[in-house]
């Protein structure tokens, strides 16, 4: 039951309109999902890209089979959850919407430089390192 249908693509579209200093960042960017664990470093940019479902999962638990009485619980939950909430859902929709315009494929993927991806590497270590290599074989 996808309670977000309207409201997911509201908030991709507001979102996609907003500048974000992470969005654009230079460094290292990791992209998963929670069926795909990874080994990042603590300065790593990590996106999961089932963050967004795994929040209207939560939402949605227990809720009536009337639509109306439905709508009035997630409401309450949306409200309840305040502020840290609100960033939780408007940060995984923005995951997914740099992730996409990353051109990303396959996961996990390791981005490095906005430039360079690995794919199918668990450990961010090992792949920055293959990146590294790659990049030092194309300047010399």
């Amino acid at each position: 039951m996808a309670i977000f249908s309207a409201s997911s693509l509201l908030v991709i579209s507001l979102l996609a309109m907003i500048p974000t200093s992470h969005a654009h960042a230079v460094g290292l960017i990791v992209v998963t999902d929670s069926l795909h664990p990874i080994e990042a470093p603590l300065d790593a940019r990590v996106i999961m890209l089932d963050a967004p479902g795994r929040i209207e999962v939560g939402l949605a638990a227990g809720l009536s089979e009337d639509a109306s009485r439905s709508a009035v619980i997630v409401r309450r939950r949306l409200v309840g959850g305040g502020d840290t909430l609100q960033y939780r859902i408007a940060k995984a929709y923005q995951d997914l919407v740099d992730a996409w315009s990353l051109g990303i494929t396959t996961i996990p993927a390791v981005v490095v430089d906005q430039r360079y991806v690995m794919y199918g590497e668990a450990n961010v270590s090992r792949a920055v390192a293959r990146i590294e290599a790659h990049r030092q074989g194309l300047t010399q």
